[in-house]
């Protein structure tokens, strides 16, 4: 008999399931741990959250934990119960009704263990435990395909996404996240169903794309997989335009951007910021639309080249995430990052207060992460990167961007008139002050009244 032991990085929480499932079970319900954390804990994973499917009905539940609950989605027959600090959604065994919106039943009818474990999505996910020993009931054949490493659909795989189009993605999250197979059937059903995915918000395709994408030990598994069943065609296709773009094979041996994309992800190790993990998605977005053919006058054949392609991606970038209804700060932080990935071609020829200027932008590390894999997976060569990587090295003891030795208030006080210019001249004072030609407040003054017309200013106080 299967056994699933717990792994967490918290043991009081694994504790305080416990309790909430023995305090059902004294009470005379049933009580099991049951979904994602019995498959995790099956696989040796550590455990993230753990639900508790009971007998008990979201009254009975209130009841038994009064003063100690929330009615998260008590209709559906789920009631938050908290416990020592931890919160635990506890629910009804059940059966769904219709999905008429394609996310959620119409209404639900409480039943049995078996009943509930059918109705869920994969038979990996159908899996309930024992909360003291572990002992694993399997009403779907899920151990199996644990064994197999195949995600599986419970029952008819085209009737499962019909109820849930989101089921989909989730499928596919799934079998990248593990580095599992999904099963023929489920697979053409995935691809039969794809364009129902439109109906699914935004921000639940985002999420389960985003989590795809920094937390699978290779992401191309899940993205290939879109790709191959058309759902990335629905959901974002800016990127499925990416596979068949061609690139000169001088600068890209790999392949297309596709692969250039795919092979970039695969190199960052997981778990990702999302920040990085979608500017690596994103960062060459503006290929297919910027693609030119031209003659190449060396060989007489032609050459392939996307001129300003980063700016044109940057602001699909900033579309895409806005569709998405991400936050800002993490569009605008994405939207740098691909902007700015060209940018190492011109390092060295940068004048130094430019060159200080982008390695004090907050997110110049992770610009020299994407600068790395792109050129790991391109070219290869790694000169520009490390003359950027070192210049950066050397102001590890003194801040990249200091604090300038003038603001307006101080040139406006050494005589300059109020205008647009103050800013320009500010910009001028702070680029000298980068660049180590003025390193006091006096010197910053003496560089006004040399660059301003007019009578002498007032002394320094």
């Amino acid at each position: 008999m299967a056994q699933a032991r717990f792994q967490t990085a918290d043991a009081k929480q694994v504790e305080a399931a416990r309790a909430v499932a023995a305090a059902l079970q004294r009470a005379g319900h049933q009580a099991f741990f049951a979904g994602g954390c019995v498959r995790d804990a099956l696989l040796g994973r550590p455990l993230k959250d753990i639900d508790i499917a009971t007998s008990a009905t979201p009254g009975q539940v209130e009841s038994l934990f009064a003063g100690h609950t929330v009615p998260v989605g008590k209709a559906f027959g789920v009631v938050l119960v908290l416990r020592g600090g931890f919160s635990f959604d506890v629910a009804t065994f059940r059966t769904d009704g219709a999905y008429a919106d394609g996310r959620h039943p119409d209404r639900v009818a409480f039943g049995t263990a078996e009943g509930d474990a059918q109705r869920r999505d994969f038979t990996v996910n159908g899996l309930f435990c024992d909360p003291s020993s572990g002992e694993v009931t399997d009403f779907v054949n899920g151990l199996a395909d644990l064994d197999a490493r195949v995600i599986r659909a419970i029952g008819e795989p085209e009737a499962r996404f019909r109820e849930d189009h989101l089921r989909m993605l989730r499928a596919a999250r799934f079998a990248s996240v593990l580095g599992f197979e999904i099963e023929p059937a489920t697979r053409a059903a995935m691809a039969r169903c794809a364009a129902q995915i439109r109906s699914v918000s935004a921000e639940r395709i985002a999420s389960e794309l985003i989590r795809m994408v920094c937390e699978s030990p290779r992401p191309s598994l899940g993205l290939n997989l879109l790709l191959g069943t058309g759902l990335l065609a629905h959901i974002l296709p800016e990127v499925a335009e990416l596979s068949g773009t061609a690139q000169p094979p001088l600068y890209h041996p790999e392949g297309d951007v596709w692969t250039h994309t795919c092979l970039m992800l695969d190199a960052l190790p997981p778990p990702r910021l999302p920040a990085l993990a979608l500017a690596v998605l994103l960062h060459d977005v503006g290929k297919p639309p910027t693609y030119r053919e031209e003659p190449d006058p060396g060989t007489g054949g032609t050459r392939i080249r996307f001129p300003c392609h980063a700016p044109v991606g940057a602001d699909l970038a900033e579309a895409i995430l806005t569709r998405f209804r991400q936050p800002s700060k993490l569009i605008a932080e994405v939207k740098a990052l691909v902007a700015g990935h060209m940018r190492f071609v011109e390092a060295a020829k940068m004048r130094p207060a430019k060159l200080r200027r982008l390695m004090g932008e907050p997110s110049f590390p992770l610009l020299l992460e994407l600068m790395r894999v792109d050129i790991l997976h391109s070219n290869g060569d790694f000169s520009p990167w490390r003359f950027l990587k070192d210049a950066y090295e050397s102001f590890r003891a003194e801040p990249v961007l200091p604090e300038p030795l003038a603001r307006g208030r101080d040139v406006l006080a050494w005589g300059v008139e109020p205008g647009p210019a103050v800013g320009a001249l500010l910009d001028e004072l702070y680029d000298a002050q980068l660049e180590g030609r003025i390193s006091t407040q006096e010197e910053a003054r003496a560089y006004v009244l040399r660059r301003r017309p007019g009578p002498s200013a007032p002394p320094l106080p």
